[in-house]
């Protein structure tokens, strides 16, 4: 298999590091200002949303899965929390572990979050099929095989 860059001819604002760094930046500003009305932020989406697939979660498990500093988490959990959309729960047993859970209102949102997402990622999929996206999808996967990053769609353990 030969290299695809080539250290003489490499442009770092045309390789994929690059083009993937500024197209999430993008895609997370645009879903920011998406779910402003929702007084919700694309990182609250994912913790929300990973939750109603999940039912329950640990904070440890989402700084993992979303690289986020385990003062970070806290600070968005603390804010999800005052909002009324999660609940912090201690297992019987073990008092240190403490796990999520959406309450009633978190589980209202999601429809209303997931339109929003769902308008912003067709607007930037615009003049793409529907084959191109999943070969789009599977090559980001397979780029994340190579790269040996663990990656799943909900928290681990979760399910």
């Amino acid at each position: 298999m030969s290299d695809i860059y080539d250290a003489k001819t490499f442009e770092p604002w045309n390789a994929l590091g690059f083009l993937i760094g500024h197209t999430r930046r993008a895609l997370l500003e645009e879903i920011d200002r998406g779910l402003a009305p929702l007084d919700l932020t694309a990182a609250q989406y994912i913790i929300i949303s990973a939750l109603a697939h999940a039912q329950t979660a640990t904070a440890a498990e989402f700084c993992k899965g979303m690289v986020y500093d385990p003062g970070a988490m806290t600070r968005l959990l603390d804010r999800l929390e005052l909002k009324g959309f999660i609940r912090r729960m201690r297992l019987p047993g073990d008092r240190r572990r403490v796990t999520l859970e959406l309450t009633d209102e978190g589980k209202a949102l999601c429809p209303k979050m997931n339109m929003v997402v769902v308008r912003v990622l067709n607007r930037f999929l615009d003049g793409f099929s529907k084959k191109e996206v999943r070969e789009l999808e599977d090559f980001l996967r397979r780029i994340l095989t190579n790269a040996k990053v663990e990656f799943h769609t909900v928290p681990e353990g979760s399910t």
